[in-house]
Order: structure tokens, then sequence, then C-alpha cells
């Protein structure tokens, strides 16, 4: 572990952890790894290849980076955002073809937690002869690699709730009524952060209710929409409903309890959804055990969209590792509905810890992470 770092090394980390950010939402369930070869000249260092993760997790970064680079990768250094595998899966360990470029020096931000590389590719990189740094730019490429942590170390997705809030803490309007908090500048940025994950979750409330699509409508976005998650603990979600219409064209997974009628579950699976069965209790789901069969499904990202009734519960679980509140300048009146369900709304927030604010338009965007 370096226990400091050059800024030259800083900089060509950082733009590896950028460009491995291009794989947020699409990379799963591999991480999102960004890598650089720069080849050194006597006027400074250029960069002679680049790569990141593509969708599905195939190629990987380091492979994409040093068939750009070429011959000119020999007696370069790669800079990569997350250790490179060093084990046979869908792909040949990429520490192979590291070696094979004739790469002189590796500079890796993270050792991965995963059990089949866990300093495995470093060691082998070692053994090799190449030199190898770690630690460089690590605070950033963990929060960029923070799903596949997640998923790895706890065995679920790292979970997001978003929240639009008025400026009294209101989610909606009385009787449960939908209704418009945040400008068209807040929207945009939410179908953003739907685009960045994996997977977007809302409860059987929110489809009813919104009979939303859940899609992300960004112009050039649109193929990066996430898997369609309802929690639905016994099986209302209408086969007429726009997810259910649209399920064979985006993925859509209802988790319901064990005890559902089998031509419910059959009804859906023939409309192309998933029902994944969990345990339930007191007519819920057990969100626990839903978010292990999400993160065994790959996923490393969850959005959670969900109205204040599931809000809540994951709250209340434990289970929320950031949070992203839309607030608007708008009223809604003691007679709304609360963002949280029976909660003040810090009983979120004080758990988590701020990490920054944006204004976009006449709203303003808060967001919080992990202690």
């Amino acid at each position: 572990m370096t226990s400091f770092a050059d800024p030259v090394d800083l900089r060509f980390m950082s733009l590896a952890i950028a460009l491995g950010r291009r794989g947020l939402g699409r990379a799963w369930p591999n991480p999102g790894v960004g890598a650089v070869v720069v080849r050194p000249y006597d006027d400074g260092p250029v960069i002679v290849g680049r790569g990141w993760t593509g969708a599905g997790g195939r190629p990987h970064a380091e492979t994409e980076a040093l068939q750009r680079a070429g011959a000119a990768a020999r007696d370069a250094t790669l800079y990569v955002s997350l250790e490179p595998c060093a084990h046979f899966g869908k792909t040949p360990p990429c520490t192979d073809a590291i070696i094979r470029a004739g790469i002189a020096r590796v500079v890796s931000a993270l050792d991965d937690p995963d059990p089949r590389v866990a300093g495995k590719g470093h060691r082998r990189l070692r053994a090799a002869g190449i030199a190898v740094d770690v630690g460089i730019a690590a605070r950033e490429a963990r929060a960029a690699h923070i799903g596949h942590i997640r998923r790895i170390v706890d065995g679920r997705p790292n979970i997001t709730l978003k929240l639009a809030v008025s400026a009294d803490g209101k989610a909606g309007a009385a009787g449960r009524r939908p209704i418009e908090i945040t400008g068209d500048g807040a929207r945009a940025r939410a179908h953003l952060l739907r685009a960045h994950n994996d997977a977007i979750l809302v409860g059987i409330g929110t489809v009813l209710a919104d009979d939303p699509q859940l899609t992300c409508r960004l112009p050039g976005l649109e193929a990066q929409s996430p898997v369609r998650v309802v929690v639905d603990t016994n099986l209302r979600t209408p086969l007429d409903s726009k997810l259910v219409r649209g399920a064979r064209a985006m993925p859509l997974w209802i988790v319901s309890g064990k005890d559902v009628p089998s031509d419910q579950v059959r009804s859906l699976e023939l409309a192309g959804a998933e029902v994944i069965r969990v345990p339930a209790e007191n007519g819920r789901v057990d969100l626990s055990a839903a978010m292990q069969e999400l993160g065994q499904r790959g996923i490393t990202r969850l959005l959670v969209e969900g109205g204040p009734i599931v809000a809540a519960a994951l709250v209340c679980a434990d289970l929320v590792d950031e949070a992203v509140l839309f607030r608007s300048r708008k009223i809604i009146g003691p007679d709304g509905i609360d963002a949280l369900e029976g909660l003040p709304l810090a009983t979120l927030t004080d758990r988590l810890q701020p990490c920054g604010i944006e204004t976009v338009g006449l709203d303003s965007v808060e967001f919080f992470g992990r202690m």
C-alpha cells in the first residue's frame, strides 16, 4: 500500500475511475472497472489505450485498454480502478493479458474483495516481475465500486433510497393521491439515477396508484433502463399494468411471499415477468431475504423509488446505504403523506452522513451515505 500518491498517478487513476463509471447500471454482475495504459515519452506520459467494463461484464476494462494500446503497451504503466482478476470465468484472467502485453508497472486503486481474486491478481503480477502499487485514489475507487463491494461482503446490492419531498417533508397529497412535487430538472436528474443503477424497486402500492413504467426516459439513455423490481407480497400486480405489458422488452421481477397461488405466478410468468418468492411475515415479504435474492441474481446497485411504506420498512431494517432527497419549495400541508410511513424523515438522515447538495432549477438534491 502506498503511503502517498504522485500527482501523475492520481491524475491517471482518476481518469480510470471516471471511465469505469461508464459501466454503472450496465456492467453487472461485474464491477464497472476503468483502465488506462500510459507510456512514457521524452516530453511526458501519453495515454495509448483506455477501456472500461462492457455491458454484462464483458469485455473487461484491462483487456480493452491493452487491445487499444497494442504494441505500445510494452514497458508502459497500466492504471486500473480495481485489482485485475487472476481466475478463469467467462473470460481468461486479466493478469495473463497484462503479462503478455509486457506492462512494466501496474497502479491499482483497490484489492478486490471477491475471494476468487482477493490479492491473487496483485501477487500474480509481482511474481511475473511487474511493479505493482496499490491504494492510489482508494477512497474514490471504493465509492465507485461500492455496489460490487456490498454484494461480495454483505451478499446484497448497495441500496440507494430516492425520495421526493416537499418543503414540509411530505411525499404525497391527502388520501395518498400522487402529486408533482419537484420540477422538470429534478425529474431528469432522477432518471439519470435510474440509468446508473442495475435495478429499481417500488412497492405494490406505487404500482396500483401510479401505474409507472420505471424506465429511463432521458434521450439516448433509454437502453440503460434498469431491471424493474416490485415488492408485492400477495401478487396484486395487474396483468394490464404498464410494467407487465412491458415485461418482455425490459426485465420485470416481482418479489412475493412463498404462499402465493401458483395460477397467479403462472399468469405473470406467461406475460414475461419473473416471480421471486421469499419468506413473508405479518403479510409483508422479508426485505432482507429479498435483497439477498437480488444479490444472488447479480444486482450490485439498487435504486428504491417506492412509496412511504417500502421506504420506512427499508429504513427500519437498516438496509439503506445511501439516500438522495429531492427537496421542493412546495408546501403540501399537514394532511399530506409523510415521506416515511410512521417515521420522521430524520430517522433516515440522522443515521447517514451528508455527502453534498446540488441545486436543480427551483429544487435541491441532497446526498447522504453511510457513516
